[in-house]
């Protein structure tokens, strides 16, 4: 039923440039779609590890930089006369780059964070983004700086007998979006539905117990990052791209908060929950901007938030996949196998 369903919403997804003949909203879908996937992201490290970061927007700003700068190319000073050269490489290349860069760094936060936990983990996130942040407003030589990088080309695929594709136009990046997107729910499924994503869930309902049976939490748990890192670089990318300008404004404490609401709104610990919660926050402001002004739209914003929490505390698809038939009896399945394997244990 889960897969039905999951069909049957990327169809109505890719339906949509057929019926929706509004730019304006159209360019709405897109850049909200692209937090979607960074909301994704943050999903694999908040609702299947309970580790909550807020500094998750550095991944996204990060793949941001690194696509832009392969694809625009740079001459940096290190010591003296010596400096880097760099010649612009395809956009796709620095689609990829961004991924392995951001993954690393998520590898990196992982593994020096990963000691502590709750509060002093949330520090270290906050802390490495704003680190990330003044870099690239102050390294103006490589970034800029608040001049921002601009004429970021347009990511270009190549069609087999065809020769190259430049994606420039609303319907071309809305359907690169999707694609990316669907690949990234495809991926954290498989991964949630692993070994792998038992381990995870276990270290979130248990750690003590999934300790006992032998779950390495650090590896775990940075395994987790690099990959929750890897998917936010392939979303910066992708708003490099489109957006085609880039400043450090990108690394705003504000876009953080948003991919937290979407995924808290929609439901942590669910593959759907920052779908369904980013179409409605990402959306909820568009829809509000012709009607009212910016403080009652802000209020509207906190008020409907506040009345899905209060209504639906679990998030939107936890409480009502159950009423339409669209859950999976699994319970606590992965404490349950972690308890298990412990009685056998012994």
């Amino acid at each position: 039923m889960n897969q039905i369903a999951t069909l049957i919403s990327l169809a109505v997804f890719a339906s949509v440039p057929l019926w929706l003949q509004d730019p304006y909203l159209l360019n709405a879908l897109i850049t909200t779609g692209i937090f979607i996937i960074g909301a994704m992201s943050l999903n694999l490290l908040l609702g299947f590890t309970g580790q909550l970061s807020l500094g998750h927007i550095a991944f996204f700003g990060i793949g941001a930089y690194v696509s832009a700068l392969t694809s625009l190319g740079f001459d940096v000073g290190i010591v003296g006369d010596f400096h880097i050269v760099h010649v612009p490489w395809p956009p796709i290349v620095g689609f990829v780059l961004a991924i392995v860069i951001s993954g690393f760094c998520g590898y990196l936060v992982g593994r020096l964070s990963f000691s502590v936990r709750g509060a002093y983990f949330v520090i270290v996130t906050i802390s490495f983004a704003e680190v990330v942040r003044l870099v690239a407003l102050n390294w103006v030589e490589l970034t800029q700086g608040p001049l921002a990088l601009t004429n970021i080309p347009s990511i270009t695929v190549g069609l087999p007998g065809l020769g190259y594709l430049v994606l420039k136009t609303k319907l071309q990046n809305y359907y690169l979006v999707l694609a990316v997107a669907a690949a990234a729910y495809f991926l954290i499924s498989r991964l949630v539905h692993s070994h792998f994503g038992r381990a995870m869930r276990g270290l979130m309902e248990n750690e003590t117990l999934a300790v006992a049976v032998g779950i390495d939490v650090t590896k775990t748990l940075t395994l987790a990052a690099v990959i929750s890192a890897g998917i936010a670089g392939a979303a910066g990318s992708l708003y490099a791209h489109y957006i085609r300008i880039i400043d450090p404004d990108v690394f705003a404490f504000i876009n953080t908060v948003t991919m937290v609401i979407m995924v808290v709104s929609g439901g942590k610990g669910s593959l759907a929950g920052p779908v369904v919660g980013g179409v409605i926050f990402g959306l909820l402001p568009v829809f509000l901007r012709p009607v009212m002004p910016p403080e009652a739209q802000w209020i509207t914003y906190g008020g409907v938030l506040i009345l899905i929490l209060f209504v639906l505390p679990k998030g939107i698809v936890p409480s009502l996949a159950p009423r339409l038939g669209l859950s999976r009896a699994k319970g606590n399945k992965a404490v349950k196998v972690t308890e298990r394997t412990a009685g056998e244990r012994a």
